[in-house]
């Protein structure tokens, strides 16, 4: 009975791998019309004749779209050594494996005990027949490559910074993952030795990270560039494909197609402090490798393309003499006429491309802009026997301070220095203060930086030893330029000397990175990187969802807004048909928007008004009693008026003859004595309190208080004994001993309250003196 179900699963398996292929070629030899005894050579030339053709971007044709498609599988078919010969054999000509809606059986489990496991395991019997041990298979290529979560995190991320990362989903017992593994395989030769990495990640180990990439089905291909995830949404999986979508990842106008209209002003650019790259082939289109190799250096290298073929590019070619049978590679610095380095081969290998890129990615006086560049180019050589001097000019950025570079550039180029000893920048001091100041408090420090010359030997990692050129790098005139050029060779000459010893030595300052971008920079270019994307990243089977969900958002706003379009003209109506029967319409009461309540400072408001007051807010107390309320609460609602939008502010009024011991209690604790006060209620009628019960303090005003004379003088607080001073309630007196005179002022009840607006401007603005207490008394009524 197992033995049936063994025949039955690999008939089901068979079958399950027939329907995935499908073809769609007919004779691969004559789309590209060629033998069939054809080198691969000739195939090579035939197929980049055809492409150049039928490529959809240059021939407009209805047709050409499907032409190029059928030449790139038969190209590919043919350069496939085992498909070729199946084809030349069989007459087969299937198409790559199809990479999508395939389901997924990793997570099916038929039994606790399957008996069917032996199928996949390959059992112990060396007899069997039926081996299908598809999980040492997969190992072979996949399991080989598989990181997990943290290594993505950790590795891919960082270095998709200078090459594109392409990782692969699968699966257990993922039949499409057993189709795709050549195909992967094959991949992976061509493309890791240009530049791509690659790493396959098992989802079901991995399930959140693959929840947080989206993985919806397996096989699943993602591509990192600059750290930002872009899908893989092609059915179909081959060479040529992930080629294509690597060229879509990659940054837009990393290579500058460059031709004698353009040329000097593209080697002439490199103000932008990168040298120039020129790549010269027979080929209109850029190589694959040429745009790693730019996407790679794109912090010191800017990249052009020339091709041979073309007419306009004749001039650059004389003037450089290139060899126009091979690929080239000129890199050129700040001189024009001639590159510092030539690289010319039958066909150029990206690792000896970086290798000369690697050595010559400098200018030949560099500016210093970030830390990471200091330690390229001038790197700590403890270690090493000979010192290596690190020259140094400090500028601005204006153009005046141009000619100081130039004649520091033509210094090198006459002395010849070598790279192993000697290294020279220029710095802008405006950009790295820090970094130079760190370096002007040893002796022979010039007491300006701009235009001189500093020598640094960075024996340590964080530790510098520097000699300043005495004078000025002067290039005012040729003498003194001459002058200037001869006392810095004079210098060099003596530092580079083991035995010399540097005069000063300062604790190394990190640069700051002149080209990090900002937040509102980094959020842009995120947007960017995300819109630029968008297209490639939905499939068509997610674009209906998306639209209906737009649709959908659409449609309840424009059903809000008709709505809310009703309700504001229902109500209009109703407003206007009360206005017509001379009533105020429902809900209608502006008045009352910040109205003003002053509240009676009492035992059941004593906690809400100041025991427990929220911080930052304040209680306006005014002291009144039962008579003197109605006169003079109006006049305070109109001085406190302007303040009743103030949520930091409450109001209320105090009966002093029923909490006149309340009162008392506050201003023993303000006078820190604890003498017994005799205290005259009508005396205290008028004043304002401005009380914060959170910090336990107040505020007085009372119209005989000076704030200039608040310790010597405290009749305002009610002290005062005599009853004379009050006379039926009606007027205050008020003694004053100026000139030793002796005279009487009167202040009726009317005017108690006529200096409270000028006293709340200066309450408001903290210039009022503050009485502080240590609690607020519990006894008010």
């Amino acid at each position: 009975m197992i033995i049936n179900f063994r025949d039955l699963l690999i008939i089901v398996l068979f079958m399950q791998l027939i329907t995935q292929c499908r073809t769609s070629l007919s004779d691969p030899y004559k789309i590209l019309g060629v033998q069939r005894n054809a080198p691969s050579n000739e195939i090579k030339r035939a197929y980049k004749k055809l492409v150049r053709l039928w490529h959809p971007d240059k021939n407009k044709d209805p047709d050409a779209e499907d032409r190029f498609v059928q030449i790139s599988k038969a190209y590919e078919l043919l350069m496939d050594p085992d498909r070729r010969e199946e084809f030349n054999r069989f007459g087969t000509t299937e198409d790559t494996p199809n990479f999508r809606h395939k389901r997924d059986y990793s997570d099916f489990k038929r039994f606790d005990f399957d008996p069917f496991e032996s199928i996949f395991s390959g059992g112990s019997s060396s007899s069997s027949s039926y081996n299908f041990n598809f999980n040492n298979n997969q190992a072979f290529i996949f399991h080989r490559q598989t990181i997990s979560a943290k290594a993505y995190q950790n590795k891919i991320l960082p270095a998709s910074i200078t090459s594109p990362q392409l990782i692969l989903f699968y699966g257990d017992l993922c039949f499409p993952c057993f189709n795709v593994e050549p195909v992967w395989h094959k991949i992976v030769l061509e493309l890791e030795p240009l530049g791509v990495g690659f790493a396959t990640i098992h989802s079901k180990h991995e399930s959140v990270l693959a929840r947080k990439i989206g993985i919806d089905d397996l096989p699943y291909i993602i591509g990192i560039v600059d750290g930002v995830v872009r899908h893989y949404k092609d059915n179909q999986l081959s060479l040529l494909r992930i080629i294509e979508f690597i060229r879509k990842i990659l940054p837009r106008h990393l290579i500058t197609q460059v031709n004698d209209d353009n040329y000097e002003s593209f080697l002439s650019g490199w103000s932008d402090n990168r040298v120039r790259v020129l790549f010269v082939n027979n080929d209109k289109l850029i190589k694959l490798r040429y745009l790693l190799t730019a996407f790679s250096f794109r912090e010191r290298v800017v990249c052009g393309h020339v091709s041979i073929k073309e007419k306009d590019s004749l001039k650059l070619i004389q003037r450089y003499g290139v060899d126009t049978k091979m690929d080239s590679m000129l890199i050129f610095n700040e001189d024009m006429n001639r590159p510092i380095a030539t690289l010319a081969a039958s066909e150029l290998l990206p690792q000896i491309i970086k290798d000369v890129l690697h050595a010559n990615k400098y200018l030949l006086l560099p500016r210093l802009t970030s830390q990471v560049m200091f330690d390229q180019i001038c790197p700590p050589d403890a270690p090493r026997s000979r010192r290596r001097l690190c020259v140094m000019l400090v500028t601005n950025n204006i153009p005046s301070q141009e000619s100081e570079k130039e004649a520091m550039r033509r210094f090198i180029l006459e002395n010849e220095f070598s790279e192993d000893k000697f290294r020279f920048m220029y710095i802008y001091q405006e950009k790295q203060m820090d970094f130079i100041n760190s370096l002007s408090i040893g002796s022979g420090s010039p007491s300006d930086l701009t235009s001189h010359v500093v020598v640094v030997w960075r024996r340590e990692h964080d530790r510098l030893l520097y000699e300043w050129l005495p004078d000025i790098w002067d290039v005012s005139d040729s003498e003194r330029l001459n002058r200037s050029k001869a006392e810095l060779y004079d210098l060099l000459n003596k530092l580079s000397k083991t035995t010399q010893t540097m005069t000063n030595n300062a604790k190394m300052v990190n640069l700051i990175d002149e080209h990090a971008s900002g937040l509102l920079g980094r959020i842009l270019k995120r947007i960017l990187v995300l819109t630029d994307g968008l297209g490639d990243s939905i499939s068509q089977k997610e674009v209906l969802p998306i639209l209906s969900a737009v649709a959908t958002f659409v449609f309840i706003g424009i059903f809000g807004y008709i709505l809310q379009y009703l309700v504001k003209l229902e109500e209009k109506n109703i407003r206007e048909q009360y206005r017509r029967l001379g009533r105020t319409p429902p809900g209608s009461n502006p008045r009352n928007e910040h109205k003003l309540s002053i509240h009676e400072l009492r035992g059941e408001t004593y906690n809400g008004l100041i025991r427990l007051l929220k911080p930052g807010c304040r209680t306006l107390v005014l002291l009144c009693d039962t008579r003197t309320k109605s006169k003079l609460l109006p006049k305070f609602y109109r001085c406190v008026h302007p303040y009743r939008k103030n949520k930091t502010l409450m109001f209320a009024y105090l009966l002093i003859e029923k909490n006149i011991e309340w009162y008392k209690k506050i201003l023993q604790q303000s006078l820190g004595d604890h003498r017994e006060l005799n205290i005259n209620p009508k005396n205290c009628i008028g004043t304002v309190l401005s009380i914060n019960g959170f910090k336990r303090y107040f505020c007085v005003y009372h119209v005989k208080h000076s704030e200039h004379r608040r310790a010597e003088h405290q009749d305002f607080l009610g002290f005062e004994d005599e009853e004379e001073d009050i006379e039926a309630g009606n007027l205050i007196a008020q003694r004053s001993d100026e000139n030793s005179v002796e005279t009487q002022e009167f202040v009726f009840e009317n005017n108690l309250l006529d200096a409270l607006p000028q006293w709340l401007e200066k309450l408001f603005e903290g210039t009022t003196h503050r009485y502080f207490i240590q609690y607020w008394p519990d006894n008010m009524k």
